[in-house]
């Protein structure tokens, strides 16, 4: 038996991709979607590339294309893990440089299309100043749009962002002649999250993760409670369309409970 042409296998693939986005029309799709890219270095070696930045430059062109496939399904929030904490003391200093120009230059071509609005979630501690200034000006040029909400995770971590949230808390309290027994009486999860790199926006309904890796790696850890998680065996440029809609797909048949 002939072996499928790619022409063939092309048209397999958008049927399958067209019978996927009908099974979703009614469906109970996310309204905040979070996700973790990884394997962009891993990417690069298997092809042999020269280095890092050539996987971590292809995982940006796809997260540009990620937010274009939720956009298009009308997810209102999403957030992207960039560039964790931990990386910007484990990573060799030339890929960092790499990685810096490469997100620099990602957040200024969002803050270039259509309606979203950016914004950088994380510290800006430990960031070159040309990397920050370029996140504060996606968010600036971005404050009056009124599109899907875009949450870059730069320098972030999920212990610090808690840390931050505790230590504002206590700032603003001793600020207004507060004690520490007034403190403690007042202190609930609804208070901190109200004070989280995330205040105000709503909880992410579903974690996707690239690569196979099954751990969250300090991301959301307060925002994730109630979460579902959905792992990806393809590594971060690899990502599909029918990855993400089969991740949907398994998302709106999950009951969530909510401890009930």
């Amino acid at each position: 038996m002939a072996e499928p042409t790619e022409s063939s296998r092309g048209l397999l693939y958008r049927l399958y991709q067209a019978r996927l986005r009908r099974s979703l029309v009614d469906a109970s799709l996310p309204h905040h979607v979070a996700m973790i890219i990884d394997g962009n270095r891993r990417w690069a070696r298997q092809r042999a590339l020269e280095t890092a930045a050539h996987g971590h430059r292809a995982g940006a062109a796809k997260m540009l294309e990620f937010l274009r496939w939720c956009d298009g399904l009308g997810i209102r929030v999403v957030t992207l893990y960039l560039l964790s904490a931990d990386n910007l003391v484990g990573r060799p200093s030339d890929e960092l440089e790499q990685l810096f120009v490469i997100i620099g230059d990602l957040a200024t071509d969002l803050a270039e299309e259509g309606d979203w609005r950016i914004q950088h979630v994380g510290t800006s501690e430990g960031l070159p100043p040309a990397l920050a200034e370029s996140l504060r000006w996606a968010e600036t040029a971005t404050v009056e749009k009124t599109g899907m909400h875009v949450n870059l995770a730069v320098g972030y971590g999920g212990r610090r962002e808690i840390a931050d949230a505790m230590r504002q808390i206590v700032r603003s309290h001793g600020k207004g002649g507060g004690t520490i027994d007034d403190l403690a009486d007042i202190l609930t999860p609804e208070l901190i999250a109200e004070n989280l790199y995330t205040q105000g926006q709503p909880d992410p309904d579903l974690i996707i993760r690239t690569s196979g890796e099954q751990r969250l790696s300090d991301f959301m850890l307060w925002q994730s409670a109630h979460s579902e998680f959905y792992f990806v065996e393809a590594l971060g440029p690899d990502l599909r369309e029918v990855d993400f809609l089969r991740a949907l797909r398994a998302f709106a048949v999950r009951e969530r409970r909510y401890g009930q």
